[in-house]
């Protein structure tokens, strides 16, 4: 059997700021010569990765969910496993099985697609939430328990997920559980017609996904992670933080508020934006534009709501009008 059962967890030294930036450029500029027209969605990938997070992107069929998660993990020198979802896919399909070694002996542990660095889940929600359910340790944990023994998956480890809107027929609700695992949910939208016109003409012949070499290595990729891990929060950004995740909580619009693992993930995808941004520190905007798709997979609006006269309103609209509420800190700069 062979399988890094062991993280590596060692100290890691961080990436300096001006190199991190520089590959960030890297990976972003050859990500867009696939994914024209879609900055904001790229770089908000580009964030969940760099703050070891796990990513959620759900729009309709044929607008490049799949495609950016494709080239996001061809830009990084890293393992990559797809796993497509489908109704009769079973947790063992996913995690890896135990199987009898008659020459040995002994059962032998198989694993199966999870055990890669960055791992594609194209169409999550079109799996029973049985076989949704097999990732929740591995994306909470790090780990694989099967038949009582549990394997350690390796470092980075980063799961992109792609799904179709719950009404499209065949799919499937994500377990609320599972949900709040993903670190931010992303959609991608409707090319504008500039774009649509250059796809048409760039994808003539030949796919750009085919010309994408990885522009970093996975040791490259693990100092990112800790340069992005090591920018400063201060005190005030984080009860800046906490703060808008308890106002959720108190909302009359919602029935379900962030929960402490959001309110962490906020704070640590906060970092991420900052380091792209070439900050050593978070600011409070930092928190404000990551709110919406930080929290918004995770809430459950009230059917009938009634502080603000929403009725089925949109998530985005409540989230912000949260964030609106919440007063800024004043001192919120970087260390002293």
């Amino acid at each position: 059997m062979n399988i890094d059962t062991e993280r590596n967890d060692d100290a890691v030294h961080a990436m300096p700021q001006d190199e991190f930036y520089s590959r960030s450029r890297e990976i972003l500029r050859s990500i867009e010569t696939v994914i024209d027209g879609k900055r904001s969605a790229i770089e908000m990938a580009l964030t969940v990765m760099l703050a070891e997070g796990h990513l959620l992107i759900e729009d309709v069929p044929g607008v490049g969910k799949t495609m950016l998660a494709r080239t996001l993990a061809r830009t990084m020198d890293c393992s990559v496993n797809r796993i497509q979802f489908t109704p009769d896919l079973l947790p063992a399909d996913i995690t890896g099985v135990s199987v009898y070694n008659q020459a040995d002996h002994e059962f032998e542990f198989k694993p199966g697609p999870v055990f890669a660095n960055i791992v594609i889940g194209d169409e999550i929600n079109r799996a029973s939430p049985k076989t949704q359910s097999a990732l929740l340790e591995s994306m909470e944990e790090g780990q694989v328990t099967v038949d009582g023994r549990s394997y350690r998956l390796g470092t980075p480890f980063i799961v992109i997920a792609t799904q179709n809107p719950i009404e499209m027929e065949g799919t499937y609700p994500l377990p609320e559980a599972q949900r709040d695992r993903f670190m931010a949910r992303i959609s991608m939208g409707y090319p504008d017609a500039a774009a649509e016109l250059a796809m048409l003409r760039q994808r003539a012949t030949s796919s750009p996904l085919d010309a994408v070499k990885p522009v970093v290595t996975t040791a490259q990729l693990v100092a990112m992670i800790a340069t992005a891990r090591n920018v400063f929060a201060s005190r005030a950004v984080e009860q800046y933080a906490v703060a808008i995740a308890q106002a959720t909580r108190e909302d009359r619009d919602l029935r379900l508020g962030a929960s402490p693992r959001a309110t962490l993930q906020l704070v640590r995808a906060a970092k991420a934006r900052a380091a792209l941004d070439g900050r050593e520190f978070v600011l409070p905007d930092d928190i404000d534009a990551l709110a919406v798709p930080v929290f918004g997979h995770r809430l459950i609006a009230e059917r009938h709501s009634s502080a603000s006269g929403l009725t089925g309103g949109s998530l985005a609209d409540i989230i912000s009008a949260v964030v609106a509420s919440v007063p800024v800190p004043i001192s919120a700069a970087g260390p002293a």
